[in-house]
């Protein structure tokens, strides 16, 4: 398995940015994503990244948050701006190493997760 090291929660006002990190280690991921837990909901899909460089959103990110990863470093980013409070959640990262074509942004689909970072967004 894929051991991960997530990294810089914090917290913001409305329309402020932040910028999580994921430090791989032990395999190479084909995919890798970030997911957010909200206090009493589902953990979700925010977004994915494929090792061909594609990426998916979902759509109440899209326009807001950008995935990379720099595979010198093995690590994966979530820039996140324009932040709302709805983006308040505690964010995991996740990875997969079995290769798929579409990289999901469902739970299920990833063995590996970080322990969580916190993301608050005031307004």
């Amino acid at each position: 398995q894929v051991q991960l090291v997530g990294s810089g929660g914090g917290s913001v006002q409305a329309g402020g940015s932040l910028r999580l990190s994921c430090a791989a280690s032990g395999y190479d991921p084909d995919c890798m994503a970030w997911f957010r837990q909200a206090p009493g909901k589902e953990r979700e899909g925010v977004a994915a990244w494929h090792r061909d460089d594609s990426t998916r959103y979902a759509d109440s990110v899209k326009g807001r948050f950008s995935i990379s990863k720099d595979n010198a470093k093995n690590t994966l980013y979530l820039q996140m701006d324009s932040l709302k409070p709805e983006d308040t959640a505690l964010y995991y990262c996740a990875a997969r190493v079995s290769p798929l074509s579409v990289c999901p942004l469902f739970v299920a689909a990833y063995p590996s997760w970080g322990q969580g970072t916190q993301v608050t967004v005031s307004s």
